[in-house]
């Protein structure tokens, strides 16, 4: 039977269910689901694994309560966001505001829980990665209805692109957003310091300049496959 918590030890770590959030995130994003287990979890915030599941019944309880405390600020920001930029009459400047309406709240809404926005993405690319049934359904839940709401936004500004085309490039958006939120330090050292990686302000402008040139690229059916070389004609 699994002990709750008394109340001298409520009383005497108030913050406790704060410190199961903030521990198993880091332990979550560093070694993934599957390998950390409540015990770990439990004696990184040092608690007992009974004030885990008091809190947060299992472990899935707790990765969704994790989503839930980043996402519900960054989804709502994306949506106030996007409905603005769907009221943009140009469609060239509309769509530049639809990208920036996803990726700016990436950048900003995370900074106001413990952790910052890093961690978290870097939770999200590994639960992404790990292909955990438990991940899928929450990310799932989490991210769709406002993914498709980009998507459609999208598509109604580029109507001759394939809508299936707009899911890859919005794929390929989400990746270069992960990796440029847990890996700015490889854009200054590729740059030979010349480029601040950290530097928000600029990784926002990059990323929503490249972003709307992708999704204008002509669509997947338009484009003229270059003719492969074979040995004979690579002779000289």
């Amino acid at each position: 039977m699994v002990r709750k918590p008394t109340s001298k030890e409520t009383a005497r770590k108030p913050n406790m269910r704060e410190a199961i959030l903030a521990a198993a995130e880091e332990l979550f994003a560093t070694n993934g689901f599957n390998a950390v287990s409540v015990r770990d979890i439990a004696q990184a915030a040092g608690a007992n694994p009974g004030s885990v599941t008091y809190h947060f019944k299992t472990k899935d309880g707790l990765l969704l309560e994790i989503y839930r405390r980043h996402c519900g600020p960054m989804n709502l920001r994306r949506s106030e966001l996007l409905a603005a930029a769907r009221r943009v009459r140009d469609l060239q400047d509309r769509l530049e505001a639809i990208v920036r309406a996803y990726v700016v709240p990436a950048f900003t809404s995370g900074s106001d829980l413990a952790g910052g926005g890093a961690r978290f993405t870097r939770l999200r690319a590994v639960m992404s990665a790990e292909g955990n049934e438990v991940a899928r359904k929450i990310i799932a839940q989490t991210f769709d209805d406002t993914s498709h709401a980009f998507i459609d936004a999208i598509h109604e500004s580029l109507p001759h692109i394939p809508r299936t085309d707009i899911v890859w490039r919005s794929h390929f958006l989400l990746g270069a957003l992960y990796y440029s939120l847990v890996t700015p330090d490889r854009v200054s050292r590729l740059s030979r310091g010349e480029a601040d990686g950290s530097d928000a302000a600029t990784a926002i402008e990059q990323l929503v300049q490249a972003t709307v040139a992708a999704f204008q690229a002509p669509a997947l059916d338009q484009v003229v496959p270059a003719r492969r070389r074979t040995p004979a004609s690579s002779k000289t």
